[in-house]
């Protein structure tokens, strides 16, 4: 026979075994109206479906109680039931219970595409490390989460959608917990996000060098709830691109920005100033100036040319007949003396 000693240790060993079982069974229970995500599967409907076996969309702004559904599915087993991302995509928002009758019988739950966003903040500093892509060796980080998965805190028993935050150290190993300055060790594999955006608090002390040596960190968070991340793989909607952090005593980017901008500014501004301006000053009024006297040559050359033509033609005729007279004078002088 089992004594009481045994007994206590089987109820303690059945009871360790049966509360994380309920956890897990809990986040795959829907009750009327919860929100539901594109890629969980074997979601346990039941409750949702209140007895009917049919639930109908309607296209926005259409009348729901006069018009027919836009789109209809037939539950077979609601409690494995499927969100495919192929069927239920684009037919987001409430789904419609309906009787045998085809009339709407309440809201079974709502259709959601879920988002999911990381950053890396600097919580000594302030600062999102995520955008300054390095952390200054001894500072503490915390990790922001902003997601919609956090309405799965409406079902019963969830306190949070699980979310894991993935830091992968420079030689590949992937930490599940992250220690801080006061020594607190936290859990990062399905941490409960409650709300959005969500604060970690100060959770990784980067200054233990000994566990978080220096080099480049890659960090991302995904949600694998109902193997949501495992149907619905897309960037951005279960998992988050990685972050690359680079852990070092100096910020890289300072000392790039020193070394290029004294080079540029000193270079650059005198030889475009003085060069330029002056040559097209000078060339351009002196050249102009040069060339107004031109006329005054051509009108001392048409002087000079005239003035010998014109005169030695009048003068000649004149001249000659006066020798010509006394010639003639002198002649029949001598003629008469001789005689």
């Amino acid at each position: 026979m089992i004594n009481r000693s045994g007994k206590i240790f089987a109820v303690s060993i059945l009871i360790l075994l049966v509360i994380p079982a309920g956890v897990l069974a809990a986040l795959n229970t829907i009750t009327p109206g919860n929100v539901v995500f594109l890629g969980e599967e074997n979601l346990n409907i039941v409750a949702a479906m209140d007895g009917d076996s049919t639930i109908a969309w309607w296209a926005s702004a259409a009348a729901i109680q006069t018009s027919s559904p836009s789109y209809t599915i037939s539950v077979a087993n609601p409690s494995a039931f499927f969100i495919s991302p192929t069927e239920f995509s684009g037919k987001l928002g409430p789904w419609y219970r309906l009787n045998t009758s085809g009339k709407v019988n309440g809201t079974a739950f709502i259709v959601s595409d879920p988002n999911l966003d990381l950053r890396v903040m600097d919580a000594t500093l302030g600062v999102d490390a995520s955008e300054n892509g390095w952390i200054t060796t001894g500072s503490e980080v915390s990790f922001k989460i902003t997601t919609n998965l956090y309405q799965m805190s409406q079902r019963p028993g969830v306190t949070g959608a699980p979310v894991t935050i993935k830091v992968q150290a420079p030689d590949g190993a992937i930490y599940s917990a992250l220690t801080n300055k006061n020594g607190v060790t936290t859990n990062i594999d399905n941490i409960a996000v409650p709300t959005s955006p969500y604060s970690t608090g100060a959770i990784w002390d980067t200054a233990r060098s000994a566990l978080y040596p220096y080099g480049t960190y890659r960090i991302w968070a995904e949600c694998n709830a109902n193997s949501m991340k495992d149907n619905y793989g897309d960037v951005g909607k279960t998992y988050t691109s990685a972050w690359g952090i680079l852990d070092q005593e100096r910020n890289p980017l300072i000392g790039a920005s020193t070394r290029t901008a004294l080079p540029t500014t000193i270079i650059t501004s005198p030889p475009t100033t003085v060069k330029t301006t002056t040559p097209t000053t000078v060339a351009t009024t002196s050249v102009t100036t040069t060339l107004e006297p031109t006329p005054l040559p051509t009108t001392a050359t048409v002087v000079q040319t005239t003035v010998p033509v014109t005169t030695t033609p009048a003068k000649s005729p004149g001249f000659e007949s006066v020798l010509a007279g006394t010639a003639l004078l002198i002649a029949t002088a001598l003629i008469f003396r001789r005689n």
